[in-house]
């Protein structure tokens, strides 16, 4: 059953940008595999799309610990099928002055997003590498390109995973596995968004912030390309977004 089984993995499926790419992959007939460090609702996205006729398994993983890491995915092979897409969404936004800056804090967003990162990547990679195929999408964010105030942890950490992301496509790539970069530059339509920032959607319209489950088109989009024509890094903004 396992060997069977065609699998888009989604580490960090949080409410919505997660939730919509792994939605978007089940449609396709991927059994999508969610994890999350804590917290609840992994049970909810699993039957939302089991009621949308979805295969889904949820796992509650910290993408830091190299232990769990090699479990889940060594378990998810066994147990539920091949990882052909596996896509990286874990975040770690958090704003501080450089002087409030704690150690803890600037080490535990680099761990979330750039070690995170590499530790599912390698062994999401050993798997894809004895197949010679699949799909490996990272989710990026402003902070990959360029620092902003206030962000030198976050923007620290992403442009650390777009370099990491950069490596293994140089790397991958001729064996047949895709990777893209995925550069996130606007504000996602989400409760925190809609609370911290209502001039967005006064002023912008309802196209004027970017919607996950448009995202997830992109993301669904990448792994259909043709190794004719691979795209590595892409971008999405809203039209209204100043950049």
């Amino acid at each position: 059953m396992a060997a069977e089984n065609k699998v888009a993995l989604v580490i960090g499926a949080g409410d919505y940008l997660g939730a919509a790419i792994a939605r978007r992959f089940a449609r396709e007939g991927f059994t999508a595999c969610v994890t999350r460090r804590r917290g609840e609702g992994l049970d909810d996205l699993v039957a939302s799309i089991e009621d949308a006729g979805g295969a889904a398994r949820g796992f509650y993983s910290d993408a830091r610990d190299e232990d769990q890491v090699a479990e889940l995915i060594e378990t998810i092979e066994g147990e539920v099928g091949a990882i052909e897409v596996f896509v990286f969404n874990v975040g770690g936004n958090v704003k501080f002055d450089v002087l409030d800056t704690t150690t803890r804090v600037y080490t535990k967003v680099w761990q979330m997003c750039a070690l995170a990162g590499f530790l599912n990547a390698r062994e999401v990679a050993r798997r894809m590498m004895e197949r010679g195929h699949g799909t490996m999408l990272f989710t990026g964010a402003t902070a990959s390109l360029r620092g902003a105030a206030g962000f030198s942890a976050f923007s620290g950490g992403k442009h650390a995973l777009r370099a990491l992301a950069q490596s293994l496509a140089r790397e991958l790539g001729p064996n047949g596995i895709h990777v893209a970069h995925v550069v996130i530059d606007g504000p996602i339509d989400t409760a925190a968004t809609r609370e911290l920032f209502p001039e967005y959607f006064a002023k912008r319209g309802p196209d004027g912030v970017l919607k996950p489950e448009d995202i997830a088109e992109t993301y669904w989009a990448i792994h259909s390309q043709s190794p004719s024509a691979w795209a590595h890094e892409v971008d999405v903004r809203p039209y209204v977004e100043s950049w």
